[in-house]
């Protein structure tokens, strides 16, 4: 596909570039024929890291989203945890927990349901304890 593009644009170049066969800058039709070349390369190589960059944050936040929507899950299925009083934020792996635990013990059972999902790095666990 790659190559398919920049075949392309160096015929456009060299027809446009033979047609006109001007030599106002001081450069022959080659040396102008090289620089259309170089610099089809050089676009053509930077939308590729752009394509690239771009499916990789895609990637990230669909892990992210998917860790966020697996430690909701492991909290509805705790009695004493609420996925209604417990906020779960993701970012790069990383997993905030927000709101309110019934006690100490849970508070802390919510940061280990939280570090055992695949793909989490690390769990900051700002839960507060419920005064009874």
């Amino acid at each position: 596909m790659m190559k398919t593009l920049t075949l392309c644009a160096i015929s456009a170049a060299m027809l446009a570039l033979a047609g006109c066969n001007r030599t106002d800058d001081g450069s022959t039709v080659g040396q102008k024929i090289d620089n259309a070349v170089s610099r089809t390369e050089t676009g053509a190589a930077d939308a590729s890291r752009a394509v690239k960059d771009k499916t990789a944050t895609v990637a990230q936040s669909v892990n992210d989203a998917t860790i966020t929507a697996s430690v909701n899950a492991d909290l509805a299925k705790d009695p004493e945890l609420s996925a209604l009083r417990i906020n779960v934020d993701t970012h790069d792996g990383r997993v905030a927990l927000y709101g309110s635990a019934p006690s100490e013990d849970a508070k802390m059972r919510a940061e280990k349901l939280a570090m055992g999902e695949k793909g989490v790095v690390s769990v900051d666990n700002k839960l507060a304890v419920e005064k009874r």
